[in-house]
């Protein structure tokens, strides 16, 4: 009789269809997250709603750090050329926040004009006002690594009053604002400079919930010995780690990260070792952008169904005519011991609470009596979004991952050290004697003979036991002596000749040395005899 009240309930059940992974996000968002976060008055405690440029917009890089630590360098190093409004120095020289990113031509829009436009993703800035607008601006450009990321370049962080009274704006609000839609947060220290001011130490704690986005970067460390360097290093993390309240270790790069010559060239190696590693981490952005802003929905959809039971309990708790204001002192006053009942009656977790302190100190400007009561449907939307939506959504992230071809940041010196003799580890280990006409094995393959003709060859060839007792000597895993048989065993007849155990001896030279083997092996590593097999 009432079969389509089952039906009806079914339907709801099932998760939605997207197109997109972009459109999906906007689509949760409007229909099932933005109205509990208006119903309980979310924007006005801890984050502006989001708009249709916050889901679609490039991957962003937020730099952060005191004044002289390199960061517009840093920016003029990635891109290669100047941007509009660049200015550099030993003194606080940027002044402003300026959004680099991608445009025909160059130019600078100032930050009136940028958040009213809808294509970019600031527009909720207005809320900071004039006093942080006129100090924002987006410098445009044409730079192929801005086609596939955007910049932040941020004032640099100032000691004492200055930075609380002389902005004329938040300065740490503005930079959490960021930071919940970057993609990748990157503080800057300074090698010489590694004391962090209270202010910056306040900055730092305002980012916390984003320290999956947090990487950290010592530079101008050409600029000291070996031995101090490993002394600030070390000084560094015992810093951070007073800071950033993770156990786990922040990720510090080692560099010089700009393009004047090494004042110390003793740690060369290790200084490119890093920059490939920070570019690596840079250049997986467009490829995992989807996946942060999947990321940074849920994050947010906990933050705001804690919220909402944090507002409707203080709203069940409010007597309706006499007596508000010392029952709001005293529900104020008892915070802690709500979020305590609510942690227990919903099992949701102590981290997802926000800060107790800020809370209180916000409450005090709100009318608790103008709360909403608790709304069963706003919460179950928000609860299918979580167990149905984003599963589906998951399943459309990693198929656009596969349909497209490898996104990867492109451009600048991301490009200098891709090719040729400069690109990282060229002509060492396995690609040592890559552009000799001469087998680089055969320097050292008298000696490699004189172990070979101990082995007792037959017709020529040592076989696998006899040359085992000889490889493994090296001490290396039988994992890592395996993969060098095979890479040696050209003719895969199970045996070795002398060419190929003195192959085998140098790529376990090349593993000692502490360089990674090659999963093919390179075509100049093939012992000219053998050459004809291969091809």
């Amino acid at each position: 009789m009432f079969s389509w009240l089952g039906t009806d309930d079914r339907r709801k059940k099932e998760p939605e269809v997207f197109q997109t992974v972009s459109d999906g996000l906007k689509k949760l968002y409007k229909t099932k997250l933005l109205p509990l976060e208006e119903t309980y008055k979310f924007h006005e405690f801890h984050s502006p709603a989001l708009e249709d440029a916050d889901f679609d917009n490039k991957p962003m890089v937020l730099l952060v750090g005191q004044y002289s630590t390199g960061k517009t360098s840093f920016i003029r190093y990635l891109l290669e050329q100047d941007f509009p409004g660049m200015r550099i120095g030993p003194e606080p020289t940027t002044d402003s926040f300026i959004a680099v990113m991608h445009g025909d031509t160059e130019g600078v829009i100032p930050g009136n004009a940028l958040v009213v436009d809808p294509k970019k993703p600031f527009r909720k800035l207005n809320a900071f006002g004039n006093a942080f607008l006129n100090r924002f601006v987006c410098a445009q450009l044409p730079n192929p690594v801005l086609e596939s990321i955007s910049v932040i370049d941020t004032p640099g962080i100032l000691s004492g009053e200055k930075q609380r009274i002389s902005r004329g704006y938040d300065f740490a609000a503005v930079l959490e604002w960021f930071a919940e839609r970057v993609d990748r947060i990157i503080l800057l220290f300074d090698a010489h400079k590694l004391d962090i001011s209270d202010e910056f130490s306040e900055v730092i704690k305002a980012l916390k919930n984003h320290e999956d986005k947090i990487r950290v970067v010592l530079n101008k460390a050409d600029q000291i010995e070996t031995q101090q360097l490993m002394r600030v290093y070390g000084a560094l993390m015992w810093s951070l780690g007073k800071i950033v309240n993770t156990p786990e270790v922040i990720r510090v790069y080692i560099g010089s990260f700009w393009s004047h010559p090494l004042l110390i060239p003793d740690n060369r190696k290790l200084f490119e070792a890093e920059e490939q590693d920070l570019f690596k981490d840079i250049q997986s952005l467009p490829r995992n952008a989807a996946l942060r802003k999947l990321n940074d929905l849920i994050k947010r959809a906990r933050l705001a169904k804690v919220h909402a039971y944090i507002i409707s309990s203080l709203k069940k708790e409010m007597p309706s005519v006499f007596g508000r204001e010392n029952k709001k002192k005293e529900l104020i006053a008892s915070l802690g011991d709500i979020y305590k009942c609510i942690e227990r009656e919903h099992q949701i977790s102590p981290g997802d609470f926000p800060n107790l302190k800020k809370m209180q100190d916000q409450l005090q400007a709100q009318d608790l009596n103008k709360f909403q009561p608790l709304k069963p449907k706003l919460l179950e939307a928000v609860d299918d979004m979580l167990a149905n939506d984003i599963a589906s959504l998951m399943v459309l992230v990693r198929q656009e991952e596969t349909r497209k071809p490898n996104p990867v940041v492109k451009g600048g010196a991301f490009d200098g050290t891709v090719d040729g003799p400069f690109g990282h580890g060229y002509g060492e280990g396995a690609g040592e004697g890559i552009d000799e006409a001469e087998w680089v094995v055969a320097r050292d393959k008298p000696v490699y003979d004189e172990i070979f003709y101990t082995l007792s060859p037959v017709n020529g060839k040592v076989t696998g036991a006899n040359a085992k007792k000889e490889m493994v000597k090296s001490k290396l895993p039988n994992t890592v002596l395996g993969k060098i048989w095979k890479l040696a065993d050209i003719n895969k007849d199970g045996m070795l000749d002398d060419e190929e155990f003195a192959l085998a001896n140098h790529l376990i030279k090349v593993k000692l040395e502490g360089h990674e083997l090659p999963s093919e092996l390179p075509a100049h590593l093939v012992p000219p005899s053998k050459r004809k097999i291969v091809e």
